[in-house]
């Protein structure tokens, strides 16, 4: 099934695999406590070449929307999740040579409640004004583990079926008309 998420450009570089024409592979973790030295939120932002790539974020990206930001070159392993009906997809990350930067980033986040999520975005060698694809896929990143050489975690999508509804308890506190 296609992904109708992806644009025009980016089907037929799948395509047809032109020669002059790369698809950069990048990814971005965001947590409540990824900080710059001056306590500005940041974001881990990396991307599967062997090159700095500096592109732009679709406006409604979560941090520096619309801006040109900087993914830095590192090996990373993952494979999209897959267009299918099961409940939800889920996928392996691995991030190669990590450095001390995003395991100082990484242990900051252990000791916190929050979940670190993770931002897929496709861009083409020939055009770095915006992914290329709309919206990208943002996961929840679970299940992280870390050694000298690499960092591992698993990642899924925001577990739907889970989630209650409404969104709102209902108690007796709240709502006394429930209590008789």
């Amino acid at each position: 099934m296609p992904d109708p998420a992806l644009s025009q450009a980016i089907k037929e570089a799948y395509a047809t695999a032109p020669s002059d024409v790369v698809i950069l592979h990048t990814l971005e973790l965001r947590h409540p406590a990824f900080e710059d030295g001056d306590g500005h939120p940041t974001a881990i932002r990396v991307v599967r070449d062997h090159r700095d790539l500096t592109a732009r974020l679709e406006p409604s990206a979560p941090i520096d929307g619309g801006e040109m930001v900087t993914f830095v070159a590192l090996a990373f392993d993952l494979s999209l999740p897959p267009i299918d009906t099961a409940p939800v997809p889920e996928i392996t990350v691995t991030l190669d040579n990590v450095s001390r930067e995003i395991v100082r980033h990484l242990d900051a986040a252990a000791v916190s409640q929050d979940k670190i999520e993770i931002t897929y975005r496709p861009y083409l060698s020939t055009d770095l004004e915006g992914p290329q694809m709309d919206p990208p896929i943002t996961l929840v990143l679970t299940e992280v583990e870390a050694n000298a050489l690499q960092v591992t975690g698993r990642a899924r999508m925001l577990d739907i079926g889970n989630k209650t509804f409404p969104g709102e308890t209902y108690t007796a506190k709240r709502f006394p008309g429930l209590t008789r």
